[in-house]
Parts: C-alpha cells; structure tokens; sequence
C-alpha cells in the first residue's frame, strides 16, 4: 500500500473509474448482442437497438473505454 497521501487518493480514484468503466462496458457489450438478435431473427426494432448500440459504441469512444478501431469495428459488424 502507498504511504503518499496523493498516491492512495489516486488508488481510490483509478478504482472507482476501474469499475465505471467495467459498467459501461458491459452495457455495451449488452446493447451489441441484443441488436444481433434482433438483426438475425428479423425483429421489428432492430434499427432501434442498431442505433443505440452505435451511439453506446461512440460513446465509449469518447470516454477511452474503447479504441477507435475497435469501436469501428463493432459498427461495421452491426450494420452489414
């Protein structure tokens, strides 16, 4: 364990990123399957679930949860 005041604020700090992170990311993942699903089986709300798993994706982008390739990706998968 750190002995800097500094150092064992910033353990907390990375910790409760770590986990927000670890949330948003798995929304994400969340959104893309249930928008395959949806693509796959021809539902009527599959542009619905698409658009918001791109949002999520571009999102995710912006917070550095995902890299640009990866995030670019998932998109290409999600609207062939």
């Amino acid at each position: 364990m750190a002995n800097i005041k500094s150092q064992e604020k910033r353990i907390l700090t990375n910790e409760k990123s770590r986990i927000a992170n670890k949330a948003f990311r798995s929304k994400v993942k969340t959104a893309i399957k249930k928008a395959m699903v949806a693509k796959n089986d021809n539902l009527e709300n599959k542009e619905q679930l698409v658009n918001e798993a791109v949002s999520l994706l571009d999102k995710s982008i912006i917070k550095g949860i995902f890299k640009a390739n990866k995030a670019a990706r998932e998109k290409s998968r999600l609207m062939r």
